[in-house]
């Protein structure tokens, strides 16, 4: 049989372009369900309390209502996509404002809402913890008292505590490297809890069917772990239970988890009807999932030449009320705070505690971007405390071939110094500039994560070809590009090739979509699944041509004999059998793929120091990109990372009030994102290869133009105007205030070295 040719690098519509601009596609609040009543929740106004009495009379007496449910209604079992702390609603305590404490199910939605209001909470008020480092203090008050039973910790615990999960990297003796140390550089830096800000907001619906069966539609890119994870809370196995693919508007890493499908559950078993809940937006910023904000101390010893000879980082995360919606309890990224650095001596420490606070997710690369921000910060203090250009002392220490990365990882083909040398020509680094124009250099790196994921691959009679797979894509052009490998697999248009997703009957089991696997994974069991095919076809073409296996391949409409050039159109080879032919594959991979994709990104800003208002003009990206499939949505995937790294840097955060932990901003017209306004001029550098994953030597491509962002405009507004920001994000507010506070505090130093009073 011929082997395969790669795909050529091609860009190709979107398969799901023409339903999304026509408002053909179906998403989850679209879905008609006959009789489907309306589900609302009641939600906790303390952040900590007893729940001592629940009387849902008058509500149940209401109009138009069909079923009430608390805490005493469903089991007291705990759910989490690891940890194992999440009621189904709140049953006996409340750990946050905004935890569900009520549901109601009614004819509509107007009707839930006012019978909700008829429901009479009693609570007393217990002691809160909202500061992660006063959370870990003795005699703190503990969020959860029972945490150490739950199941799930990624180590045991003999007696509660606030922080449940602690991770170390690192290498070297950090003591030997400050002790070599010609300079120790310390800082604090500290970043906000933002909000993945995807267009649809979170929906359910649930259906009990007459043959027993759980139907649901969910805004939800994981449906076959959650099935395993919510199974148990319902009283059901996996398989009793079926999702159904729709389409998802958005996630970021917000969607990856159940929440409210056990409620529904219950609700529609008790009203005997369908259950359709979908959020508003003032319950997704008061009560979702958000990125962590976290406090990180740093400590880094240099010499005079700029050799980093140690570096140590301590990261806390404040998790908010639950650990639950963390895929592997905590945020794994955190060995970044050592950076794209050869540096021998390190030690990385990361926390992760419980507050009476909202319960943090996922965002795209958790961890990743908080330890970036801080330590591309760090590097720049480095440079500048001993007098060196900050793009020569990452030129100094950056990893390079054949080195370990700063906590001991070994990746190949190591492209961190081109991307820097590509970003710095490119972007006029080192050119003149305008007064109160700065620009500042971040590094990044991340891998693709791995995971587990079938497809088949079926060559109809009528000479179409039909994909089928198990993912739910949530609109990053996955099915785009799946369709793209397995026409180019066999040489036909993608106009003759469809994608096919199937409900959660049609595979044993799919990872999901998260941590840029949809490339690793997905493309190469579609290029499997195709060649599978073919191989099928070989096999028929043998019996039914008598043509010798190994020597077939197909090119286009044509099965081919590779010895003779023979051909046969394959299409009415497989009209004589009736039935499709169907090749079948499936990737189980989740091993360290000793590849990691580097970003290199220059900012150019500038700032009005009357006002503190910073403006991006430019943002150069280089990126190893290993080898690029669809050209046209690999730039749009950059594009989008790029301006929401932005908004990480000058205006995205969720504020919550200091006495109670409560979100205050509770809309879109509180809650900053960047709009047109705000867009930037973007260079794209792009170093493609093909040394990536599978057999298309591909790498990810969808967080990282996101994660070095925020650094290097921070690094570029203290190359501006000479402030260090050490925390996110850098409004105007904030930076006015910090230009007046170092003015006043020069001013006074000043009036004091002439022996004047301040």
């Amino acid at each position: 049989m011929a082997s395969p040719e790669k795909p050529a690098t091609t860009s190709t519509p979107r398969v799901d372009g023409v339903g999304k601009v026509t408002g053909a596609a179906e998403y989850t609040a679209d879905v008609a369900v006959e009789g489907a009543l309306w589900a609302k929740v009641l939600r906790s106004p303390h952040a900590h309390a007893r729940i001592k009495r629940v009387d849902t009379s008058k509500a149940r007496a209401f109009p138009g209502v069909h079923a009430v449910i608390t805490g005493d209604d469903v089991p007291r079992v705990l759910s989490g996509r690891r940890i194992k702390d999440l009621p189904i609603i709140a049953q006996d305590v409340v750990r946050f404002i905004g935890e569900q404490v009520a549901a109601v199910a009614a004819i509509d939605e107007e009707t839930a809402e006012r019978a909700l209001a008829l429901i009479e909470v009693e609570y007393e008020p217990l002691p809160a913890v909202l500061d992660p480092e006063e959370a870990l203090a003795e005699g703190a008050p503990l969020v959860h008292p029972e945490m150490h039973t739950y199941g799930g910790l990624p180590k045991p615990f003999d007696a509660p505590t606030n922080r449940f999960v602690t991770n170390h990297w690192g290498k070297g003796d950090v003591d030997v490297g400050f002790a070599e140390a010609h300079m120790v550089i310390e800082n604090v830096f500290t970043t906000s809890m933002m909000h993945q800000a995807y267009m649809e907001p979170n929906a359910w619906i649930v259906l009990v069917d007459e043959d027993g069966r759980t139907q649901v539609w969910a805004s939800n890119k994981t449906p076959y772990p959650s099935r395993r994870q919510i199974a148990g809370t319902m009283g059901l196995e996996p398989e009793e239970m079926r999702f159904n693919p729709v389409t998802i508007g958005g996630d970021f890493g917000g969607k990856g988890q159940p929440r409210n499908i056990p409620l529904c559950y219950h609700l529609a078993k008790a009203a005997g009807r369908p259950v359709r809940m979908v959020f508003d937006y003032t319950e997704e910023f008061g009560a979702a999932n958000p990125r962590h904000p976290a406090i990180i101390r740093m400590r880094t010893g240099v010499k005079n030449d700029g050799t980093i000879t140690a570096h140590e980082a301590e990261m806390l995360f404040d998790s908010g009320a639950y650990a639950g919606f963390i895929p592997a309890g905590f945020v794994p990224a955190g060995s970044n705070a050592g950076g794209t650095y050869h540096i021998p001596n390190v030690r990385v420490t990361s926390s992760h505690v419980y507050t009476n606070k909202v319960p943090r997710g996922y965002m795209r690369g958790p961890g990743r971007q908080q330890a970036t921000f801080a330590m591309e910060s760090q590097i720049d203090c480095v440079a500048h405390s001993i007098a060196m250009d900050p793009a020569d002392l990452r030129r100094v220490n950056v990893v390079r071939d054949g080195e370990e990365t700063s906590v001991g990882e070994r990746f190949r083909e190591i492209k961190a110094i081109d991307t820097l040398d590509a970003a710095i020509a490119a972007s006029g680094y080192g050119g003149p500039k305008p007064r109160h124009v700065g620009r500042g250099i971040s590094l990044a790196h991340q891998e693709a994560s791995g995971g587990e994921t079938r497809g088949t691959v079926a060559l109809n009679p009528d000479g179409t070809v039909v994909l089928s797979t198990p993912v739910f894509e949530q609109g990053t052009g996955t099915y785009t590009i799946l369709q793209q490998v397995v026409a180019e697999r066999l040489g036909l248009p993608t106009s003759r090739v469809t994608v096919r997703v199937l409900d959660t009957d049609g595979f044993d089991f799919d990872s999901g979509m998260s941590a840029q696997r949809g490339t690793r994974v997905g493309s190469h069991v579609a290029h499997e699944a195709a060649s599978a095919a073919e191989r099928e076809m070989a096999k028929l073409a043998a019996d039914v041509l008598g043509w010798p296996e190994d020597r077939i391949a197909i090119t286009g409409d044509d099965l081919r004999r590779t010895d003779t050039d023979e051909t046969e159109p394959w299409a009415a080879l497989v009209q004589r059998t009736g039935a499709p032919v169907v090749g079948s594959a499936t990737l189980n991979d989740d091993t360290a793929p000793g590849i990691t994709a580097f970003t290199t990104q220059v900012a150019e800003v500038s700032v009005d120091t009357e006002t503190g208002q910073v403006r991006l003009l430019k943002l150069t990206t280089a990126h190893d990109t290993g080898r690029i499939l669809n050209p046209q949505g690999h730039q749009g995937q950059i594009n989008g990372a790029a301006v929401q790294g932005m908004g990480y840097a000058l205006m995205e955060e969720l504020l919550t009030e200091p006495d109670d932990g409560r979100v205050t901003t509770l809309s879109f017209a509180d809650y900053k994102i960047p709009t047109f306004a705000d867009l930037f001029e973007l260079q794209t550098v792009l170093l493609e290869s093909d040394d990536g994953t599978g057999p298309l030597g591909v790498k990810g491509i969808a967080e990282n133009a996101s994660t070095p962002a925020a650094a290097a405009i921070a690094n570029a507004i203290d190359d501006a105007c000479g402030l260090r920001a050490l925390g996110l994000p850098l409004t105007a507010e904030r930076v006015y205030r910090a230009l007046r506070e170092r003015d006043d505090s020069m001013r006074a130093t000043r009036i004091r070295s002439q022996g004047g009073t301040p």
